[in-house]
């Protein structure tokens, strides 16, 4: 009877071992900066805060006649024309200074360059290329179903009596009319 010898496996060399090492090294470099762009690309706003929706009762809508109403922490006003609702980015679209409303003027005025404009965001004077943007207000009744919405034009909305709530969705923005 004859032996069989069985070979067993050449031990990892050096160059082998830093392959592999290497290997590894670049895979999971490339797997936390895809997570990392991952991450970051597709944020995840909560309500409540800025990128989010804002829920709020209607009481909040101020009157008419009444200065638009200051909601820092969803960075807007919330102002009530003749022709409806508007949340209005406190965000000048000069060169994005904070703007302020002027109660004896009855405006916004930019305090940086001068900006001025109207209560609905409409541009009047000064070096601003365009009216203030404006975000989506939706109307919603007791049941949660949206009754009013803001067009893609960013008219005011009119909301409906039987509106219970309105939602502000900070995260999709109207970019104001050009003047001129």
């Amino acid at each position: 009877m004859a032996e069989t010898t069985v070979n067993a496996p050449a031990p990892m060399n050096r160059r082998e071992f830093l392959s592999y090492i290497w290997g590894a090294s670049i895979t999971l470099m490339l797997g936390g900066g895809t997570g990392a762009v991952l991450w970051y690309a597709f944020p995840r706003f909560r309500e409540g805060e800025f990128g989010g929706q804002f829920r709020l009762n209607t009481s909040v809508i101020p009157p008419e006649t009444a200065p638009p109403e200051d909601h820092p922490e969803g960075r807007f006003w919330l102002s009530n024309t003749g022709q409806g609702v508007l949340a209005i980015y406190k965000v000048c679209t000069h060169l994005g200074c904070l703007y302020k409303w002027t109660p004896a003027n009855d405006r916004f005025e930019c305090p940086c360059h001068g900006s001025k404009f109207q209560k609905d965001g409409t541009y009047i004077e000064g070096p601003a290329p365009r009216s203030l943007d404006r975000f989506i207000v939706r109307g919603i009744d007791v049941d949660g179903n949206i009754i009013a919405e803001t067009p893609d034009t960013g008219e005011a909305v009119l909301l409906p009596p039987e509106t219970a709530q309105i939602l502000i969705d900070t995260g999709k923005r109207i970019n104001g009319k050009p003047h001129g």
